[in-house]
């Protein structure tokens, strides 16, 4: 069986159901279809609250059926195949489905087999991540009695790179409820230099893991998982640096292995597994030596290929990957589209790599870093309207902003193709 559609877009995640829903609000007898295998969406962000039991799991979904866009037609398969030079992609069904023009937005893959063991201790005995599954995230909080918590994230690019320290705040205010935190060493072990690349919220950031009493580990990068002895092993992103040496009193009982290993048992152990962009893309020729999308960072349109665009999680930009991110590169590749079918060259829009991470520091606090490709601090001025004049420093606003505010305009505006 075979198909052409003036658009085509792989992925029914934020930026496949946002680019398609804005695309037939600007030009609604396009021929648009959306090629997407699962029967449900998943609204990401609130995985966090959930695994700290402070968000409902079940209001995170809804059925794809009801955000497909009204006339956006619905190719329920996975993508398998470009064929750019025919204008064709292949599903795993082994349809060829041929467009105009194609968006790439199939979102990231998780690919736990970066790290050694880590596909079999995840989501197992107090292993957990709220990548997969924040409800087992949350058992294993309510059930922990004190010991090492350990709180890491992998060396490769990974959704909201904010979202390990989160659940690291969340749950050493949990400890602190609870009255154990005093027998508790949370641990932040990352493979970064430094807690946040925006200095502005790095400075608030540091002030909260001193709160917490939280052990801040940089150059830490996750290597293997030993389920059975409850132990992970870390390694020296850069030994000149910091050899992931063993302090003096290690109260985390740490041990070293070889020259730039360190063995840390865990009692309780949260991961944000390694991730990838999806086999399709990185085997394919539109991907950059890295294995992502290889689109201009401006103007989100491929580099060889005029009629191809790309966004989201799949997409080689140098800025962290989330929802707000899409909320900005959306409209920019929806625009060059319909300015490409009629005058055969791209607007001048320029996406400037802004993204924003909310980083919730405690049940009812939050700072909200906005960013660019320079990690320019940039706070939205609508701010200002929530009585909130500096979104660097932690507020109880922002907090019913995340949990409310944020589901609300994701759901009722972005899906629908609204601006905002």
């Amino acid at each position: 069986m075979s198909s052409h559609h003036q658009v085509l877009v792989i992925g029914g995640g934020t930026a496949g159901i946002m680019v398609s829903a804005q695309l037939k609000r600007a030009k609604r007898d396009l021929d648009v279809a959306i090629i997407e295998p699962a029967d449900t969406h998943y609204y990401q962000p609130a995985w966090t609250l959930v695994g700290a039991n402070s968000y409902d799991y079940q209001k995170t979904a809804r059925p794809m059926q009801g955000l497909i866009p009204p006339g956006v037609h619905w190719i329920k398969e996975s993508a398998s195949e470009f064929k750019p030079e025919e204008n064709i992609v292949v599903t795993v069904e082994g349809n060829s489905i041929t467009y105009d023009f194609l968006v790439v937005a199939p979102g990231i893959k998780i690919d736990t087999s970066l790290i050694d063991g880590l596909t079999e201790a995840l989501d197992r005995d107090v292993v957990c991540s709220n990548y997969t599954d924040p409800l087992h995230t949350w058992t294993v909080l309510k059930n922990f009695k004190g010991g090492n918590a350990i709180f890491t994230q992998p060396t490769t690019p990974i959704k909201c790179g904010g979202a390990p320290q989160k659940i690291c705040y969340l749950a050493a205010d949990h400890f602190r409820k609870e009255g154990i935190l005093d027998n508790t060493n949370v641990v932040f072990a990352t493979p970064g230099t430094v807690i946040f690349g925006v200095p502005a919220i790095a400075k608030t950031l540091m002030k909260v893991i001193h709160r917490y009493g939280i052990h801040f580990k940089p150059f830490y990068a996750p290597v293997k998982i030993d389920a059975s002895n409850r132990e992970v092993t870390f390694k020296s992103v850069n030994p000149e640096e910091n050899n992931c040496i063993v302090n003096e009193g290690n109260v985390l009982q740490e041990r070293t292995e070889g020259t730039y290993s360190t063995v840390m048992p865990y009692d309780m152990l949260h991961l944000a597994p390694p991730q990838t962009a999806p086999d399709f893309v990185k085997s394919s020729s539109l991907a950059n030596e890295a294995g992502w999308l290889d689109v201009n960072i401006e103007t989100l349109q491929h580099v060889n290929y005029q009629n191809i665009f790309g966004l989201g999680d799949a997409a080689g930009l140098p800025t962290a990957k989330t929802g707000a991110a899409i909320r900005k590169q959306a409209p920019i590749v929806v625009a060059n589209i319909l300015k490409l079918m009629e005058a055969k060259s791209i607007t001048d829009m320029k996406y400037n790599g802004y993204s924003s991470c909310p980083l919730v520091t405690g049940y009812g606090k939050m700072v909200l870093a906005e960013f660019d490709y320079k990690n320019n601090f940039l706070p939205d001025p609508q701010l200002k309207k929530m009585l909130v004049f500096d979104s660097s420093k932690e507020h109880w606003r922002l907090w019913m902003l995340k949990k409310y505010m944020l589901p609300y305009l994701y759901w009722n505006k972005m899906m629908k193709g609204v601006p905002v």
